[in-house]
């Protein structure tokens, strides 16, 4: 019964977009960007106590990272979307206020890998999101994130998993690191930037506006936790 539950929850889980999150900084693109490469991984610890409680991690999302000149693009497989892809400053706008622990290659992808890794990740576009599966290891027509990235390493010949659609965000970043394909980067707080008041402001105008504020973030927070959204 447990398990229903769990598994009803983490079909509604997934980030969806924050419509109000900000840009990210030049700083934060500036630090997240250190020694970013094809292939390097994001992983989210955000606030879905389904994915927490199903997984027995802090992590609930991870996405892969394809270098494009002085660019990069992220894929990611996610609940309401499917597999997609997007900029790097769009998709950490809409991981706020996440914290983000990135990861890179120990060594730089081959011409071979990158084209392995790449080509698995594009043929993936358009996918549906699912993870009901994940419970029985088995196939289906859906992908959900650490699945998508398990095959796609695994396309690169980097790493070999027997149930890829078993593999969670926290279990692929355990595996990666302690088989040492991966070593650490940095981690980031996304943190949301709250809109200033008006200095002009009367008294009851920003008691009504801290009471919206409070009311709003409360729903805001427990929606991430219970419906991971």
């Amino acid at each position: 019964m447990w398990s229903i539950v769990l598994i009803s929850a983490l079909s509604c889980c997934g980030d969806r977009l924050v419509e109000n999150a900000p840009d990210p900084s030049e700083s934060v693109l500036a630090e997240i960007k250190q020694g970013l490469q094809t292939g390097s991984l994001l992983f989210s610890r955000g606030d879905c106590l389904a994915v927490k409680v199903f997984s027995q991690s802090s992590y609930t999302h991870v996405a892969g990272v394809i270098a494009c000149g002085d660019d990069f693009v992220v894929y990611d497989s996610m609940n309401g979307v499917g597999v997609r892809k997007m900029g790097l400053s769009e998709y950490l706008r809409q991981q706020t206020p996440n914290t983000i622990h990135v990861v890179h290659p120990k060594d730089p992808f081959t011409m071979e890998k990158r084209d392995a890794y790449e080509r698995h990740l594009k043929s993936q576009l358009g996918r549906k999101y699912s993870v009901k599966h994940h419970l029985t290891g088995q196939r289906c027509d859906g992908l959900h994130c650490s699945e998508y990235m398990t095959d796609a390493l695994m396309a690169a010949e980097l790493i070999s998993a027997q149930q890829p659609s078993r593999v969670s965000p926290g279990s692929l970043l355990e595996g990666v690191i302690k088989t040492e394909v991966y070593i650490d980067g940095n981690r980031l707080d996304l943190k949301s930037q709250l809109d200033s008041e008006p200095l002009d402001q009367r008294w009851y105008h920003r008691a009504w506006r801290e009471t919206c504020t409070c009311c709003s973030k409360s729903v805001v927070q427990v929606r991430r936790w219970v419906l991971c959204r």
